[in-house]
């Protein structure tokens, strides 16, 4: 928590995560025209509208090797778990429609927007999988490690110097934290704070139409409420998650998630 902090307060370049309250820094003729626009949004489902997870009872040995810094019994074995954890991070940056995210947007393509809006997609799976548990800690854990994996690889492949590599993922993992920070005040808060969190992160606080921002929002809201409506066995089986389009004809519609398949190896 306390590097969080120190983040939250220096950091300068891609993200000022200074701003931790759910509010925008100033209140500008833009910001003003932002609030009059949110405040239009048909309301979705906020995380507090969905039941909260239930902490898993264990026992005083789990709680001993868990402070040791061993992973205690989960619901699956570890390598069912990764093996799901890798198709749920793979979603993130296979089914996910960059282009259509660089075009709405108004995003340059750069490996930094490729970077934001995978971020983006990692934290919303992060929310759901931490509601299954200890078993779903877990799971996120992996997650983070695949895409660190992915984000170096990609880095290497693009010829950049590997001092010059570290030195970005260090800042880069800075501000994976301190994003993740903002997005958690942010879901639980109203259109609003939410709106600041993606402002301060997504756009780097440098949108200026407001109409990028309100579509976002929905994109974020409606995309949480399918995620919970995904069954959590099979998540933490399979990994696989189906998005949403970031324009659709109703974005207050239901979409039933489709079950997916798998044999009892979690294949």
């Amino acid at each position: 928590m306390a590097l969080l902090v120190r983040v939250l307060r220096n950091q300068t370049s891609i993200s000022q995560w200074v701003p931790i309250c759910s509010q925008l820094v100033s209140v500008s003729p833009t910001q003003r025209q932002w609030g009059r626009t949110l405040s239009s949004i048909s309301q979705l489902p906020t995380t507090r509208d969905f039941p909260q997870p239930i902490e898993e009872k264990v026992g005083p040995f789990t709680k001993i090797i868990e402070a040791m810094g061993f992973t205690g019994p989960l619901r699956y074995s570890k390598w069912k778990i990764k093996i799901a954890a890798l198709r749920m991070y793979t979603s993130c940056v296979e089914k996910t429609d960059f282009e259509e995210f660089f075009l709405r947007c108004q995003m340059p393509d750069t490996f930094n927007s490729w970077f934001l809006i995978t971020l983006l997609h990692v934290w919303m799976c992060l929310v759901r999988m931490k509601q299954e548990g200890r078993t779903g800690k877990y799971m996120c854990r992996i997650i983070v490690h695949f895409m660190w994996e992915d984000v170096e690889q990609r880095g290497r492949v693009m010829g950049v110097n590997s001092y010059i590599l570290k030195k970005n993922m260090a800042l880069m993992t800075n501000n994976f934290y301190a994003a993740i920070l903002g997005y958690d005040e942010g879901i639980l808060s109203d259109d609003r704070g939410l709106a600041a969190a993606l402002w301060r992160t997504f756009f780097n606080q440098k949108c200026e139409d407001p109409r990028q921002l309100e579509l976002l929002v929905e994109y974020v809201r409606k995309q949480m409420q399918y995620l919970d409506s995904m069954n959590g066995e099979d998540l933490l089986l399979t990994g696989e998650v189906r998005w949403r389009p970031l324009v659709e004809k109703n974005p207050q519609s239901i979409l039933k998630a489709h079950a997916p398949t798998y044999n009892d190896e979690g294949l």
